[in-house]
């Protein structure tokens, strides 16, 4: 049986996003001043940077975890972090990594390397789409369907249970 692609479209967002957001780390901290969000709340932004960085290191750990168990057995994830939405891990690292780091480093260029990525995320995704529908079939599309493409919020899923 032939195994799905290991990386997806990883490389292409992580290859452009990653180089970004070294970069806005680098230029924030060297040029503090210039990218702060407030000089008022640093300690706030801080704590409330940790908390959502490290909501999602855990968030990316437990998808990467399930995501190597799909892989090795070649099958459909639809349960954990893959119930909340399509692309964990892009969602972990948009969402949640980028956004506590900028907190924490209290700057708003950091976020910038959010709508990079999600860009990026955007224009790459496709390739994967097409590869887990070609593999999945009817069960990825009903999956795809009724799954948040990146929002880990699925509402429309637990409105649906409670009928």
């Amino acid at each position: 049986m032939q195994k799905l692609n290991f990386m997806g479209a990883g490389p292409k967002i992580g290859g452009i996003g990653l180089p970004w957001l070294a970069g806005a780390i680098v230029i924030s901290v060297l040029y503090k001043k210039t990218f702060l969000f407030s000089g008022h709340w640093s300690k706030l932004l801080l704590v409330a940077g940790i908390i959502i960085a490290a909501a999602g290191f855990i968030f990316y750990l437990l998808t990467a975890r399930l995501l190597l168990n799909g892989l090795r057995n070649t099958k459909l994830i639809t349960s954990g972090t893959y119930y909340c939405c399509r692309n964990p891990l892009y969602a972990a690292f948009i969402l949640m990594i980028v956004p506590g780091l900028s907190l924490m480093l209290n700057s708003w260029l950091i976020l910038t390397a959010s709508v990079i990525t999600y860009v990026v995320f955007k224009i790459s995704i496709r390739s994967e789409y097409e590869e887990m529908e070609s593999f999945f079939g009817e069960q990825y599309r009903l999956y795809a369907k009724d799954t948040p493409e990146l929002i880990p919020l699925p509402m429309k899923k637990v409105i649906q249970s409670l009928k």
